[in-house]
């Protein structure tokens, strides 16, 4: 038989009027026992409300924002029991649901019971890239039982094995023979580096070993569940992982979402011949090629265009948009284009590669664009035109998650899906697609799910393109500024004036800020120059902090530093720098 239940707020405790923030259900939807309903908050924390039973939903009694206290009505619940007495079922009829919501932490329950899995979690994490690992290691600090999930052989995901951490060991190498190389013009001169390729790549690879160790280490000390395979969602509450040992399914709580992101293809290229490579590839060292294309002009094709260069290749780059990193001001890729256009065979700009045909002699290419040059013939091909989010490959559209055309997983300030109980972070969740911010985001995601009332709202993300010199730009540019008809002032200091960059024979940098011209504040800034990227961080913490451009300048910066440079633009912004001469206006 079917009878009527209405289900109303459990016990919360002291607390009255406690808003509705969010309506997980609507009417003539089906729900299971102790399916999440709606969310409350209360200045301590936020709570999901579960249904005492299954049944279809009737009607909902209340909508976000409403105002709520213990016994309020949520909505009425049509349940298919077997037939009782009369008594007995008036009396069910009026039970309220007796399941309590704790405080702090958030009730959060799961629609699978964990005698349907191998293993039950309270937080499963799905990936171990920096977002990931950061993601499952401050849930267990917080006290959460965790399952982290990871298809490569060693935590890490790409950026530590096959990505940011790989790149940068092998753009030190790179740095260390130019620097050999331009030492000539201050008299010092190196004999021509013999490269043991096999050496450098097993280098290369013990750096990445000793910190995937390090995470294996950290994990254990937390007490994590490390699952190796690939992860898919078989249901709202589970998670099913084809390992090395056949599947493994895990029942979860709340899941967090770190999937990350994978190389991007251009249709039609023969990418089953081993000479056309992407980033991983690159990575792997097999050969140092005579001659080279980098097909894409942005941070990752750079970088690696960098170290190639630096170990012998003749490198060449095409590149479809008006210039080189095409996120980043004009001003500051300037410098850089000057020095590579120097080192490098060509820099083929508002080009692309239409057809690429394999052959004994090597991979020719066929261009088109303002810059097309005849047909060229490469002993190996770089493909680096970005990354695409994994979004489509977790089958997360079966279970009702929101996935936008890119392939990105929508998700609110909270880091939550459309499915309350599932977070999502990283590049899978939303550009940039960036490591620190996938980091950033993975502690937030921990720390909502435990119950905290916190929200993402860093004022920049920072980013750095590790090439030589390297470029790193912060808050708005030069470009975005102008687009949002914003009233800014721009002040650039030339490294030409800075005494350590002059004793380090690398002033070809610059250090620019943005200012709003009524507050004076800093909006945003870029770095063209050695350790760029370690010197944006200053900037990152002064807008974040809402510094202005005398709290900037009056801050005493250790002589001589490349930080001065810092100290230098907001003095000029103030009128009051030495350094240099800038006539009255």
């Amino acid at each position: 038989m079917t009878r009527i239940v209405e289900v109303k707020v459990p016990d919360i405790g002291d607390f009255k009027d406690v808003p509705v923030i969010e309506v997980f259900v609507a009417p003539g939807v089906s729900v299971e026992k102790e399916t999440s309903l709606i969310t409350l908050e209360t200045d301590k924390a936020s709570m999901e409300v579960p249904s005492p039973h299954a049944g279809v939903i009737k009607e909902i009694k209340v909508k976000v924002g409403d105002k709520v206290s213990e016994g309020s009505v949520i909505l009425t619940l049509a349940v298919n029991e077997p037939s009782k007495g009369t008594e007995d079922q008036k009396k069910e009829t009026e039970i309220n649901q007796e399941i309590p919501a704790k405080i702090p932490a958030p009730v959060t329950t799961s629609t699978q019971s964990s005698s349907q899995s191998d293993i039950h979690a309270e937080v499963v994490v799905l990936g171990a890239g920096p977002g990931g690992y950061t993601a499952a290691f401050r849930a267990a600090d917080l006290g959460k039982k965790v399952v982290l999930i990871e298809r490569h052989a060693a935590l890490g995901g790409v950026c530590l094995n096959v990505g940011c951490i790989p790149s940068k060991a092998l753009l030190h190498t790179a740095k260390i023979i130019t620097e050999a190389e331009e030492a000539q013009a201050q008299g010092i001169v190196f004999g021509k580096p013999q490269v043991d390729i096999n050496k450098l790549r097993t280098w290369k690879e013990s750096v990445i070993n000793k910190l995937t160790k390090g995470l294996k280490a950290l994990a254990k000390q937390r007490k994590v569940t490390i699952i190796h395979g690939t992860g898919k969602f078989a249901a709202p509450h589970l998670i099913q992982v084809e390992t090395g040992e056949g599947v493994k399914t895990i029942s979860f709580d709340n899941c967090i979402i770190a999937a990350g992101s994978s190389v991007t293809r251009i249709p039609g290229f023969p990418y089953d011949d081993p000479r056309l490579m992407d980033s991983t590839d690159a990575l792997q060292l097999s050969d140092i090629p005579q001659r080279m294309l980098i097909i894409g002009g942005g941070i990752i094709g750079l970088e690696m265009a960098t170290v190639y260069d630096a170990l012998g290749s003749k490198i060449s780059v095409v590149e479809w948009m008006n210039q080189l990193i095409p996120g980043a001001d004009t001003d500051l890729v300037k410098p850089l284009y000057r020095r590579i256009k120097k080192r490098y065979e060509a820099i083929y700009l508002e080009t692309k590669v239409t057809r690429i045909e394999t052959g004994k002699a090597g991979l020719t290419v066929t261009f088109e664009g303002k810059n097309a040059p005849e047909p060229q013939t490469y002993d190996r091909i770089l493909m680096a035109v970005g990354r695409s989010p994994n979004g489509q490959e977790i089958d997360a559209e079966k279970i009702g998650i929101k996935i936008n055309e890119r392939g990105f997983i929508s998700v609110d300030q909270h880091m939550r899906t459309n499915l309350p109980h599932i977070l999502a972070i990283g590049d899978i969740a939303s550009e940039p697609m960036l490591a620190h911010k996938a980091t950033y985001e993975g502690k937030l995601a921990a720390e909502i799910i435990a119950g905290h009332k916190v929200i993402f709202d860093a004022r920049t993300i920072p980013s750095v393109a590790y090439t030589d010199p390297e470029i790193a730009w912060m808050g708005l540019t030069e470009k975005e500024a102008i687009q949002l008809g914003i009233d800014y002032e721009k002040t650039s200091f030339p490294w030409a004036a800075s005494g350590r960059a002059i004793s380090m024979a690398r002033e070809e940098g610059l250090t620019q800020l943005l200012l709003d011209k009524n507050t004076r504040r800093i909006l945003g800034a870029g770095i063209t120059g050695v350790n760029a990227g370690e010197l944006i961080a200053e900037t990152v913490l002064a807008l974040e902090m809402g510094a202005d451009m005398q709290d900037i300048s009056l801050t005493i910066h250790p002589h001589p530093t490349l930080s001065e440079t810092v100290l230098f633009a907001a003095e000029m912004a103030e009128g009051t720098i030495t350094d240099l001469f800038i006539p009255k206006k």
